[in-house]
């Protein structure tokens, strides 16, 4: 009963943002290229917009375990979640989304999706380390891609439904 009585409290800009959080996480399902993905774009785009910062950080780490239902959890799985609780906190902190803060959030997961996978496979070694890192760049590049496109369009795309939908029906 009482998590019926949280959800009455969410505001119809709220809702937009949740149904944008769900289109994401439904894209995240469908076939595309590695790592060109809409969940830093989702994770950057929630922390900036959630009023709420209980829902920021929840809705799309619940649409990151949803969609992993379907797509399988692995043992980096720990790293990929840190990682867009970080970028969330980065979406909190700014006060737009630009290139610089989208470049940024990428390479945060990066570096911290890749460290796991280092600690995860392979020599604990400078060696070790440079090469993991070296075989990611090309993931790397469609991750960027992905981020850039996608949080363009969520910013862009929430700005109109925003201007046409909710000031209008106020």
């Amino acid at each position: 009963m009482k998590l019926q009585m949280n959800f009455k409290k969410i505001s119809k800009r709220e809702t937009i943002l949740l149904l944008f959080i769900i289109f994401a996480a439904i894209i995240r399902l469908m076939p595309h290229p590695p790592n060109f993905a809409p969940i830093t774009a989702m994770a950057l785009f929630g922390g900036l917009n959630f009023h709420n910062k209980k829902l920021a950080y929840s809705i799309p780490l619940l649409a990151m375990i949803i969609s992993d239902l379907f797509l399988g959890f692995y043992s980096i799985s720990i790293f990929v979640y840190t990682s867009f609780i970080a970028i969330t906190f980065i979406g909190t902190v700014i006060n737009k989304i630009n290139i610089s803060n989208i470049f940024l959030s990428s390479l945060l997961f990066f570096i911290i999706t890749n460290l796991g996978v280092w600690i995860l496979g392979y020599p604990m070694t400078l060696e070790g380390l440079l090469t993991c890192f070296t075989l990611a760049l090309p993931f790397f590049g469609y991750a960027l891609t992905g981020d850039l496109f996608f949080s363009l369009l969520f910013k862009y795309g929430f700005k109109a439904v925003e201007e046409n939908y909710l000031i209008h029906s106020n």
